[in-house]
């Protein structure tokens, strides 16, 4: 393996393979940046422009576009509430905030460290584990991907807490919303009023720009503009303490991404929300998230991340994309007259050992080109809110209608704009319905191809091992922090606190 490595860094370090793959991240970080774009878009975009380059070359440049992209979502998300990417939805809701409280800078700089250290801990795995990693994919069927479901669903409670009512309601709309279009089990129109547009369902990036965007610069306005925000450069860095509480939320994001991301169809905007939901459930700050607690952006951030990464398991070792951009990467490789699948590390070991080494490379220049920048990237948050008002609205609805050029998309974030805003007034929490709207399709895919290799019995499940590990772990995930709770250690302090309480 590590004479693989070395043979795949001397071909990625030439000069010109270096030059592309900086220029492969700063246009997907520039990308990411643009909501409605993402990276699936700015891959296939620039993809004819690689048609001249050689199959290295063009590879490590459209690689870097893709977790390029992921960094780029993360600004908009933390700085004006805008997911560029779907997977950085949940980086949004503590991101955000933290950027309200002049903290932008450390934000963006725990999302870039977070994501750096994710990319080396997926890419050290992905080196080391591919082919096991890719054997145990091959066999997660529809039972399997149930389950995988069932513990995404099971982190509702977590974005919930405190309001477990209307978390639970706002994940039930969601849902509901997903089941907009074509039936999974007879491929009839549902709930599309006859409407061409929705037979696809309800754009999820669309729906997404109106609920986070829109709504909250309605909400803001409503409100009245905020005061611009005066941090000074100090409160920008990131600081000791920070770095130290980030440390277990990256570890446990990175992994949690890293296995996600090696199950085809999972993604990482699953894997960023399973993360944040888990590490919500294991902080000693749980109070703090919702509010600007930087673990709420270190490990959907991380998870996001390792994600990406993740995805080429799949997508090199077996020849099925991870994910939507890897599936426009796999196009890139048919183009180029390369079979992905188990041969292809036998047959162009320099190919695959280059690609994989330029992922180092490509991660080291994004943390050298946006961690320095990340305070100066903050210092847009003096601009007074008046200016900044409208420059959001234009971009969410430029940006929207870029993604299909027609005025559906322009409409669908009105629309969700407007629901944003109640939500806001009314303290309904977003998180759920976001979670719903991603799970829905897939929980229901699953469940109705797990329903036909039974004859219609679901007991099916219960005969597959890994199933029942992973139902397993929704179990615990549930029940663990209530049955902790119940150790006589913890037992002891609870009476502490409330004797100190009633002193």
């Amino acid at each position: 393996m590590l004479d693989n490595l070395i043979m795949g860094f001397g071909a990625a370090l030439t000069p010109g393979n270096l030059l592309w793959c900086f220029v492969g991240v700063l246009a997907g970080t520039i990308i990411g940046l643009l909501p409605g774009l993402g990276s699936t878009t700015g891959v296939a975009v620039l993809l004819p422009l690689t048609l001249s380059f050689e199959p290295l070359t063009a590879l490590i440049m459209l690689a870097g576009i893709y977790y390029g992209a992921q960094y780029g979502g993360t600004i908009t998300s933390v700085l004006i509430s805008t997911p560029g990417e779907a997977a950085s939805v949940v980086t949004a809701i503590d991101g955000y905030q933290m950027a309200r409280k002049g903290r932008a800078g450390a934000a963006l700089s725990i999302a870039a460290i977070g994501s750096f250290v994710a990319a080396i801990i997926s890419l050290v795995l992905l080196v080391a584990m591919a082919p096991p990693f890719a054997k145990l994919a091959l066999d997660f069927g529809p039972p399997e991907n149930l389950a995988v479901m069932v513990l995404g669903l099971t982190t509702i409670v977590s974005f919930s807490a405190g309001a477990k009512l209307r978390g639970l309601a706002m994940a039930v709309l969601g849902i509901l919303l997903a089941t907009v279009g074509v039936d999974a089990a007879t491929g009839l129109p549902r709930y599309t009023f006859g409407d061409v547009d929705l037979l696809s369902g309800l754009p999820f990036v669309q729906v997404m720009i109106g609920l986070f965007a829109v709504g909250e610069v309605l909400f803001q306005i409503r409100q009245g503009a905020a005061a611009p925000i005066r941090a000074t450069f100090r409160d920008l860095v990131i600081t000791k303490e920070e770095l130290s509480r980030s440390k277990g939320a990256i570890a446990r994001g990175s992994l949690i991404g890293y296995v996600l991301g090696c199950l085809p169809g999972a993604g990482s905007t699953l894997a960023s929300f399973l993360a944040y939901g888990v590490e919500k459930r294991v902080s000693r700050n749980k109070h703090e998230f919702g509010h600007g607690a930087i673990e709420g952006v270190a490990s959907p951030e991380s998870a996001n991340n390792a994600a990406a990464n993740a995805n080429f398991v799949p997508t090199l070792a077996l020849g099925i994309p991870g994910g939507a951009t890897t599936a426009v990467l796999l196009g890139a490789f048919m183009m180029y007259g390369i079979q992905p699948g188990p041969l292809l590390f036998e047959e162009q070991p320099e190919l695959v050992w280059g690609l994989l080494a330029s992922f180092f490379i490509g991660n080291v220049l994004l943390l050298v080109l946006n961690l320095p920048l990340a305070p100066l990237f903050a210092q847009l948050l003096r601009i007074p809110y008046g200016y900044m008002y409208p420059l959001i609205l234009v971009t969410s609805f430029v940006g929207a209608y870029s993604i299909d050029n027609n005025m559906f998309s322009v409409w669908i974030v009105f629309v969700f704009g407007l629901v944003g805003y109640f939500m806001k007034k009314f303290d309904l929490p977003m998180a759920p319905l976001v979670l719903g709207l991603v799970i829905g399709p897939l929980f229901e895919k699953a469940l109705v191809q797990t329903s036909a290799m039974g004859d219609g019995d679901l007991t099916i499940i219960f005969t597959r091992p890994i199933t029942l590990v992973v139902f397993l772990l929704a179990a615990l995930l549930l029940a663990g922090p209530s049955l902790l709770k119940l150790l006589p250690g913890n037992l002891r302090r609870k009476e502490r606190r409330e004797e100190e309480e009633k002193v």
